[in-house]
């Protein structure tokens, strides 16, 4: 059943409300709790129960965090750690080159100098190494080091790990593992084949994380002083927002109390890198994932692949400064180049049909630093699972998003398993490969294959899913602060969305190439403020610049809106409709 009668809205979606079910969940939570209707549908459709509506809102670490020795090889590693720092061994960390790997990476060299220890760090080039270990750089670490430890990679790279020669290696990873593992002390993985899958959830720096709480249980057991792990939040939250990780569980956790850590300033390499982005409120998850994210990254992908991890260990506030503003301008190259790749992968997947089970393109040229953010923009505009391959001479990389459901990583590691690709691996949402071009197209149909039986050729065009309605009266300061007590908000807990039914335009104004500024009410009480970005890539923002006075219904999430030290509320619109229709 659409919600208020909506069932082709302007950007041609259908709007779903809350079934019955929830409509009652949300009734008794109001009731029991005496939160707001609007709250307590939020957190009814995040499945919590009355009695748990306190503890939700206001998460605690010590209640969520799991034991680390729940996950296999914890012990061998976290021992071992000890004992490297303890002897003042030489220790290298071989770090992935995106945001996971580089904030995985600073929470140990920020762990090991804190007691007075440094560590070698190694980055591998995206273009002239790849994703992961390699056996050169292996051999080489090895050769001058007592411990290796690849973070947010190596669950795969046997031949690659081998190459260690009596050098330890400790790999804490997150990536889906295969049957049988590299051959190491350890690896600590909630997404081994033989685990129970019950932090699945939970991306490399958390996992680094845990391998830290329990290295110091084994310090205080020892009667050794132990650093501050609660100020290393920030890194945690970064690098599980920044890697799409589900807010979920601990998540939640992590994530909140990082925001709160990083709102302190504390942290020399963050703080220059929002400065530099100018961000100039509070963090949120909006900021790790769009705004501190995208730069961090863009070392690995266009420029020198340790400038992440570099920035954010980094304790000096001008070397921080430095390394900011060159991830900054990066970043802004990054962007030109991404929007080449986009156009023209845009082109070869339509004229290639985008109703098929996977979106895919590839050509000559494409940055593989870019390949990855130009399959996720291919994702958002068709629904569907996509690949994006960049091929210099025979030699392809590419990159692959998912959508919700389906096993992208799985899929792709299955065509490595069947020989059909080079390698190939991730998880469930993002994936990397290589492969020939001779292996191009029966790669791409057999991935179409595996995807389609997952059912990504029956997707439709994405549902708008709404929490409720509301009047724009109701939409105050004190209700987003309590919708925003319900987050963090993210991969697998969408922020909560309402609709603004038969509401009167009072303002309609386009403002730079795409965006649409508007006011709106009900036409009795106050009226609200609204930003849609991108209207008028759709035929909302025409509608609603020309609306003739016609009433519509509006749908978005609401925000607090900084100006000039002025805080209002405003709705970020997503879409609308004609109302009566």
């Amino acid at each position: 059943m659409s919600f208020l009668g909506v069932t082709h809205s302007l950007t041609g979606r259908a709007w779903l409300g809350p079934n019955v079910e929830l409509d009652r969940a949300a009734e008794a939570m109001a009731q029991a709790s005496g939160l707001p209707r609007a709250l307590s549908q939020v957190l009814a459709r995040r499945g919590v129960a009355p009695s748990e509506a306190e503890a939700f809102l206001t998460p605690q670490l010590r209640d969520l965090l799991p034991d680390p020795r729940s996950l296999k090889d914890m012990e061998t590693a976290s021992a071992r750690l000890v004992a490297a720092l303890e002897a003042r061994e030489r220790i290298a960390i071989f770090a992935d080159y995106d945001v996971d790997g580089a904030t995985s990476a600073a929470l140990l060299l920020d762990w090991l100098r804190r007691q007075g220890h440094d560590a070698t760090l190694y980055v591998p080039d995206r273009i002239d190494e790849g994703y992961g270990p390699n056996a050169p750089a292996i051999e080489m670490l090895a050769s001058g080091h007592d411990l290796i430890i690849c973070v947010d990679c190596g669950t795969l790279s046997h031949e690659a790990l081998a190459a260690a020669k009596g050098t330890d290696v400790l790999v804490l990873d997150h990536h889906l593992g295969g049957e049988t593992l590299p051959p190491v002390l350890a690896v600590v993985n909630p997404n081994r084949q033989d685990e129970s899958g019950d932090l699945a959830h939970l991306c490399a720096a958390a996992v680094v994380f845990l391998t830290l709480v329990d290295a110091g249980r084994v310090l205080r057991e020892k009667s050794r002083q132990t650093p501050d792990l609660i100020s290393m939040l920030d890194l945690v939250a970064l690098g599980t927002v920044a890697d799409v990780a589900p807010l979920i569980g601990v998540n939640r956790a992590f994530v909140m109390q990082g925001l709160k850590v990083m709102g302190r300033r504390a942290r020399a390499g963050i703080v220059a890198l929002a400065d530099v982005s100018r961000m100039d409120t509070a963090p949120k998850p909006y900021h790790l994932g769009f705004t501190l994210g995208p730069r961090i990254n863009a070392g690995g992908r266009i420029g020198k692949a340790d400038l992440g991890a570099r920035l954010l260990s980094c304790s000096d506030m001008h070397e921080a400064r430095s390394i900011a503003e060159r991830l900054d301008e990066l970043n802004s190259e990054r962007r030109a180049i991404e929007e080449e790749v986009r156009a023209a992968a845009l082109a070869q997947a339509e004229e290639r049909g985008l109703d098929a089970p996977l979106v895919w393109a590839a050509g000559e040229g494409w940055h593989a630093g870019v390949v990855g953010i130009v399959a996720s923009r291919l994702k958002e505009n068709t629904g569907r699972p996509a690949v994006v391959i960049g091929f210099d001479g025979d030699e392809g990389k590419g990159s692959g998003r998912s959508v919700s459901g389906i096993d992208l990583g799985a899929s792709i590691q299955k065509l490595g398993l069947e020989g059909l690709i080079e390698k190939g691996g991730g998880h469930k949402m993002a994936a990397g490969l290589s492969l020939s071009r001779a292996q191009l197209e029966p790669a791409m149909a057999r991935l179409s294959e595996l995807l389609d039986k997952q059912g990504a050729g029956a997707l439709g065009p994405s549902d708008l899913r709404l929490d409720g309605a509301l009047m724009p009266g109701a939409a105050t300061e004190e209700l987003v602060s309590q919708l925003e007590a319900a987050g963090p908000y993210g991969a697998s807990a969408p922020g909560p969305r309402f609709a603004f039914p038969d509401a009167a335009i009072h303002f309609a104004k386009k403002v730079g190439e795409s965006h649409l500024r508007i006011s709106f009410s009900d036409g009795t009480g106050p009226r609200l403020n609204g930003i849609c970005f991108g209207a008028y890539d759709s035929a909302l923002g025409p509608a609603l610049e020309n609306h003739g006075g016609a009433r519509f219904h509006l749908a978005g999430r609401l925000e607090l809106n900084s100006w000039q030290g002025r805080t209002s509320v405003q709705l970020r619109l997503d879409d609308a409709a004609p109302a009566g229709t």
